[in-house]
This record gives structure tokens, sequence and C-alpha cells, in this order.
């Protein structure tokens, strides 16, 4: 897929998803569709910066991108907000596994609940998260 047809795929999402389709919002959601893990809004705002972003407008960019269901924000116990992309080929029910030393968060989309984890699971409630904290390969 050339750049022009990854741009327009993006402008269309945010069209359907009732925004307009501002360059910076299309910037923001090509970010979050490249990357292969979750990004805070630091690192989302000092990439965009090089395209003239700034820091708020980033912020309300990734807050309405939320609102429209084209990302989804999670937390996993730092107090960071990060946000991730929603799509078919990235299941939402995934896991997420956080680094305790150097606090990088990366996607375990192969990881899945099996049956019987979901059936106990459900007599306590809804899992809306799954976070696997450990040292990750650069940092053990």
């Amino acid at each position: 897929m050339t750049n022009d047809e990854s741009l327009d795929l993006v402008k269309q999402a945010i069209r359907e998803a009732g925004l307009r389709a501002t360059p910076a919002r299309m910037a923001t959601l090509q970010l979050l569709r490249d990357s292969n893990a979750p990004l805070a809004h630091a690192a989302v705002a000092e990439h965009l910066s090089a395209s003239g972003v700034d820091k708020a407008t980033a912020f309300r960019n990734l807050n309405d991108l939320v609102e429209a269901g084209l990302l989804r924000r999670t937390e996993v116990g730092d107090h960071v907000w990060r946000f991730e992309v929603v799509s078919a080929e990235h299941d939402n029910g995934h896991p997420h596994f956080l680094c305790v030393d150097c606090g990088s968060v990366s996607c375990l989309d192969d990881v899945k609940l099996t049956v019987g984890s979901k059936r106990a699971s459900e007599k306590v409630g809804e899992i809306t998260e799954i976070l696997l904290r450990g040292h990750c390969n650069d940092c053990r």
C-alpha cells in the first residue's frame, strides 16, 4: 500500500467517525496505526511537533479520536494514558506487557484467554483489560 493510499484510508476513517479530517488528526491516527505498541501523549506530541502540532492539539486530537471510537485509551498502573488503534486486525481484547524496569509497553496480540478462563472470569465480572508485568528482554 502506498503512503497516499494509507492516508486516504486514514482520512476516510476519520470522516466516517464524524470528525473533520484535519492534517493533525490524520497524522495522529497514521502514527498510531504504524505503531506496534500503545503510545503515551508525550511520545505522540514529540513525534508530531516536527510537523507543527503542539502538545495541546495532540492531546485534544487523541481524546477526540478516542471518543469517535478510532483509538483506545489505556492506563497500565503508572498513571500515564497510552493510546492505540481500534481495528479488526488489532484485537482490543489483547493483553499488554509492562516492563517494570524501563516502563515499555508491548501488545500481546496472540495471547488469548482460554474458554475456561473466560467462563471463570464471567462469574466475577467483565474483563476490560489484561496486564502482564515483568522484565523485557532488553532489561533482563
